[in-house]
Order: C-alpha cells, then sequence, then structure tokens
C-alpha cells in the first residue's frame, strides 16, 4: 500500500511540475503578446490623432479654397460686364471677328491646361501653337479697338480685373493642391490605423488563448498539489501506524490474530466470544 501511494506522488510530482512548467511558459507568451497588443492600441490611437489633425488641416484648406473661389467669381463677375459691355461697343464700330473676352478666355482656358496637366511633348508643342495663335489674334483685335478710347479704357479695366482674379484663382489653385495632399495623407493614416487595430485585435485573441491555456495548467498545478497533500497524509499515518506496530509487538500479534478472525468471519465462519474478544483486544473494534 505504502510502495503504491509512494508512486501514485512521483507520478503526481511530474504532472505538477510539468504543469508548472507549462504554466509559466504560457504567462510569459501572454506577457508578451500582451505588450504587443498595448503597443499595437498606442500606435493605433497615435496614428488615429494624426489622420484627425489632417483632416482638420484638410478642412481649414478647403474653406480657404472656398473662400478664393468665391473671390475669383465675384472679380470675374465684374469683368464678365466689362467685357459685355465691350463687346456691345465692338459692335456698334462694326469690329468682326471674335470678341475680345472669347480671345481672352480660350487663352486662360488653354493656359491654366499648360499649367496643370502633364502632356507629351506632341500635345504640348501643339497646346503652344494654338495659344500662340490665338495671343496674335488677341493683339490684332486689341489694335484695331486702339483708336476707340472708351472701348480701350473698358477692355484695360477688365483686364485689370481678369489679371486681378487669375491671382485669386492661382492661390485657389495652389490650396485645392494642398488639400488633396493633406486629404491623401489622412486616408493614407486612417488605413494603417485599420491595419494596426487588426493586428492589436490578433495579439488580443492569441493573448486571451494563452492565458485560458496558461490558466488550465495552472489548475491541473493545483489538482496535483492538492493530491500529493492528501497522499502525504496517507503515507504518514501508514508510516506512524508500522512504527506503532513495531513499537508493540504483542499488539502486532493480535492484529495479526484480528485479521485472521475477520477472514474467517468474510469466509462464513460464525464469530465465537474468544474472537470477539480477540477483537476487543487487538484495538480494531
Amino acid at each position: 500500500m505504502l510502495k503504491e501511494l509512494q508512486k501514485k506522488r512521483t507520478e503526481l510530482k511530474g504532472i505538477s511540475e510539468e504543469a508548472k512548467e507549462k504554466r509559466n511558459t504560457l504567462n510569459a507568451e501572454a506577457s508578451k503578446l500582451a505588450t504587443k497588443r498595448n503597443e499595437l492600441n498606442k500606435k493605433t490611437k497615435e496614428l488615429i490623432n494624426e489622420a484627425q489633425k489632417l483632416k482638420e488641416s484638410r478642412d481649414e484648406i478647403n474653406s480657404k479654397v472656398h473662400e478664393q473661389k468665391a473671390q475669383r467669381d465675384s472679380i470675374n463677375a465684374k469683368a464678365n460686364e466689362l467685357f459685355a459691355k465691350a463687346d456691345s461697343l465692338r459692335k456698334q464700330n462694326n469690329i468682326g471677328g471674335p470678341s475680345i473676352k472669347s480671345l481672352r478666355k480660350d487663352i486662360d482656358r488653354l493656359e491654366f491646361t499648360q499649367q496643370t496637366e502633364v502632356l507629351s511633348t506632341s500635345k504640348e508643342r501643339e497646346l503652344v501653337g494654338k495659344i500662340t495663335q490665338l495671343q496674335k489674334q488677341y493683339q490684332v483685335k486689341k489694335t484695331q479697338l486702339e483708336d476707340n478710347v472708351e472701348l480701350k479704357n473698358i477692355l484695360e479695366e477688365a483686364q485689370k480685373i481678369r489679371d486681378e482674379a487669375s491671382e485669386y484663382h492661382n492661390k485657389l489653385s495652389e490650396f485645392a493642391k494642398q488639400a488633396q495632399e493633406f486629404h491623401e495623407n489622412m486616408i493614407a493614416t486612417f488605413k494603417e490605423a485599420d491595419r494596426t487595430r487588426a493586428d492589436s485585435d490578433i495579439a488580443h485573441k492569441e493573448f486571451v488563448k494563452a492565458q485560458e491555456a496558461a490558466d488550465e495548467q495552472h489548475k491541473a498545478f493545483i489538482n496535483a498539489q492538492k493530491e500529493i497533500r492528501e497522499i502525504d497524509k496517507e503515507i504518514f499515518k501508514l508510516r506512524k501506524k508500522d512504527k506503532d506496530v513495531r513499537g508493540h509487538p504483542a499488539k502486532a500479534e493480535l492484529q495479526k490474530d484480528a485479521k485472521n478472525i475477520f477472514e474467517k468471519f468474510k469466509g462464513g465462519g460464525k464469530l465465537t466470544t474468544e474472537d470477539l474478544m480477540a477483537l476487543q483486544r487487538s484495538g480494531l473494534v
């Protein structure tokens, strides 16, 4: 009986040590995963804050775009009124061909295309040719109108206003470019935040899995330790009993007789008065 208990204790000791080692390994892994998750959460928060700042900058620039556009359109409206008045005078003076306003509008449109679009060499050459041709027509038309002082003054004022509108337009284009850059950076930052958040979620799931596994190993360790303590109690009792028996040979003999009596009883024999007295002397009943 004692050997069996000792063997069982040795097995439980091995189970306990193995569970303890696995628990410690899993807890260390869970700790690393928790650190990784927290770092990713911190990075995600920083990226979101950065994206929000980029959004604020974009919106601020966009408001300037709207302001510049409103200013440009207002000034262009004044210029258009003057060009319309110039066209009226042109018709009154029988000056044919495209109007100064129309020529100027076409030139501005083509120049804007030249400044804002990436063109092939052949397309760029073709565009420059058109602009040059229109500028020549514009100068011819302007020369035709030089003798008309009223028309000349109107055109000069209209052109001055149009130049002012162009300045607003250039600022508008620059602000629009800045706003687009802020917008693209904002989108890229939000996407990066989404990626780090997804990585954080994965790390958290792995952390929970490792933590739960560590808890299971801890339970196995505790259960094994509990069983070991129970076995230790039984071993202590057996060793104490064995010590008592070895210290009292007569009592050992009485207990041997008592066991024989029990075997007799199990076999169907009847207990005599002497048998009962022997059991009492043995201390087993």
